[in-house]
């Protein structure tokens, strides 16, 4: 993953998108770099449960299983 993330892998669709997305797995430490629209934060198991499709995002929000921290708005534009 680390490899991956250290190419430019997804900067065309960053730049077709318009959005920056970060996505914290149970963070142990800060890895933004550079500007992020929104930011979500989950512990791993939750994020698998949304991820594979058994956790709805809106209920994982609601029920405090994932937090957005930055643009609401950005958040909402996030689609399966």
């Amino acid at each position: 993953m680390k490899q991956h993330l250290s190419t430019d892998a997804g900067k065309e669709l960053t730049d077709k998108v318009g959005l920056v997305y970060q996505i914290n797995v149970d963070p142990k430490e800060n890895m933004k770099e550079g500007k992020v629209d929104a930011t979500f934060s989950f512990k791993d198991d939750d994020f698998v449960k949304v991820a594979t499709g058994k956790m709805n995002p809106q209920i994982a929000f609601t029920r405090g299983a994932m937090k957005i921290k930055g643009s609401l708005s950005a958040a909402q534009e996030v689609h399966p």
